[in-house]
């Protein structure tokens, strides 16, 4: 590939990206955030991710299926309470629920 190519290439995603970008930020000034759609969104965002979180607890894939289904729900329930503990510290509920995890599959539940 020449490197014409190449960097046609990034530009054009580049632009691409940029473009899309640019219509959200000047769309945003207009929307109200506690409208009832952007509610809806924030339901539907919130609906997703648990979904997912219930998928790789109960079909999980690739290296996470190794796992015991008691460890990956014990893990789990470490998670949420470090997160409800300190009141919404994501970062604590995802480094509890992965040492929970990596407790349990040593212990080899």
């Amino acid at each position: 590939m020449s490197d014409i190519a190449i960097y046609g290439t990034l530009i054009a995603g580049a632009a691409a990206t940029y473009v899309w970008r640019a219509g959200g930020i000047a769309l945003a000034r207009r929307i109200d955030p506690e409208s009832p759609a952007m509610g809806w969104f924030a339901c539907v965002a919130y609906a997703l991710v648990a979904a997912l979180v219930a998928r790789m607890i109960l079909l999980p894939g690739g290296p996470l299926a190794t796992t015991g289904l008691v460890a990956r729900v014990a893990a789990t329930g470490v998670a949420v309470t470090i997160l409800l503990a300190t009141r919404g510290n994501a970062l604590g509920g995802v480094l509890g629920g992965a040492g929970a995890l990596w407790l349990a599959m040593s212990l080899g539940l």
